[in-house]
């Protein structure tokens, strides 16, 4: 039987769920911040590719180990608390980041900013299962999204030019004084639930107490659209992880010799793609009734961009920057996993079931970021200029085409996947 929808959204629906978004936001700065400032980094603790690729996987460690756990807690304990103490782990952990004098308290400072960051997306996603209704979600994630995507976004140029002015230390000190406001606005702000909704809270924690933790547990596991959808949103999501969070500066400083401002430009049309195309992306899903056809149609048209920007030779700086903002756009198209997981599953059990996608995104990143540096050194000469590594076009496309295969299979997927014409089925 389909579940009834939540109450109609309005001017405190949208404040509630953008002030909490505001901790995925945050998130996302410490997710992708790690590109602005690799060189530091490698200098600083002395690190190789790998070495560099494990420790800023540390925060995808954490994230994947954590996920599921904040998933079972946000759907049965004030959402609200939860995401100040996870806030709180995220301060923290950045703190430590920053004064870090050696790699292994750096990648803890990491883990612990990951622990936190579990419940960012999560959080988000529950608050809005139960202030919008479910023909809204596709265009509420997709703004929740670019709320990350604004992080993703300061974290690029941005933070090159505050680590220019202050070295990378200091930069991560005013990452952290930014934490601190964005705690206070979401103490200030979030509530739990729209007024007036007690029968309603009433009837979820009725409907998980009748299922069962262990039940509960079995209806998102073995929903195969669960992990479908994760799977589907954690290959869109690799030039977000490998070239917006990490490689991205080097390969267009390396090879195609743009300046680290230049580069930071493309990185962040990047980000700018993805905040335009998850709304946009959203609200066609949510205008014509489907999920799955602007999914497919996003894996091809990520699968073009990127052979595109991998193999047309001699690209100018306008036309680097046209291709990173179009990769954001396209694959923005993996913001619909989350509403379509959302339909597929108990309005109760949201915050579990998007865990399980969220999980599979992270530990896409606990994979493929180390591998991305492992190929980068399979065919390199180990030429090495101040210290750092320098790698050729030729040692980038190889590790890139990670991506390519990663398009396929998402198409693939994306057929998979059970259409929901976006309306809760169950």
């Amino acid at each position: 039987m389909k579940s009834k929808k939540p109450i109609a959204h309005g001017t405190l629906a949208w404040t509630v769920t953008l002030t909490s978004s505001l901790f995925f936001f945050y998130s996302f700065i410490q997710i992708l911040v790690p590109n602005a400032i690799n060189v530091q980094l490698m200098q600083t603790f002395s690190l190789d590719a790998v070495g560099l690729g494990w420790l800023v996987s540390m925060y995808f460690w954490a994230n994947a180990l954590f996920l599921f756990p904040a998933g079972n807690l946000l759907d049965r304990y004030s959402t609200k608390k939860l995401v100040l103490v996870a806030i709180a782990f995220c301060i923290a952990g950045t703190f430590l980041f920053a004064v870090a004098p050696t790699a292994i308290l750096a990648a803890a400072g990491r883990f612990l900013v990951g622990l936190g960051g579990s419940f960012c997306f999560l959080s988000s996603v529950r608050l809005a299962s139960r202030w919008f209704p479910p023909n809204r979600m596709a265009l509420v994630t997709g703004i929740i999204v670019t709320m990350a995507m604004i992080g993703g976004f300061v974290s690029q140029s941005p933070m090159v030019f505050l680590t220019d002015w202050s070295g990378w230390r200091h930069a991560m000190l005013f990452n952290v004084a930014l934490g601190v406001v964005i705690f206070i606005a979401i103490a200030l702000v979030v509530q739990d639930r729209p007024p007036n909704s007690d029968e309603k809270e009433k009837a979820d924690k009725a409907h998980l107490q009748s299922l069962g933790f262990w039940r509960c547990m079995k209806l998102v596991l073995l929903n195969p659209n669960n992990w479908l959808g994760g799977i589907y949103t954690s290959l869109l999501n690799l030039p977000v992880f490998l070239l917006g969070g990490l490689w991205g500066m080097r390969y267009l400083v390396q090879a195609h010799n743009l300046t680290e401002l230049h580069a930071s430009y493309a990185t962040s049309a990047m980000f700018v793609g993805v905040i335009f195309g998850s709304p946009i992306f959203g609200w066609f899903s949510d205008h014509i009734g489907r999920r799955c056809m602007p999914m497919i149609f996003g894996a091809v048209t990520s699968l073009v961009v990127i052979l595109v920007l991998m193999y047309l030779p001699n690209l100018s700086l306008t036309s680097l920057i046209a291709l990173f903002f179009l990769m954001g756009f396209v694959t923005s198209s993996q913001v619909l996993s989350y509403p379509t997981i959302a339909e597929l599953n108990p309005i109760a059990l949201t915050g579990t079931a998007v865990s399980v996608a969220s999980a599979t995104i992270m530990f896409s990143g606990v994979i493929f970021q180390p591998f991305f540096g492992k190929m980068l050194e399979w065919n390199w000469d180990h030429t090495m200029v101040n210290n750092t590594p320098v790698y050729s076009l030729h040692d980038f496309n190889t590790a890139m085409w990670i991506m390519p295969i990663g398009f396929i299979i998402s198409l693939i997927i994306a057929f998979m996947i059970r259409e929901t014409y976006c309306e809760a089925q169950v």
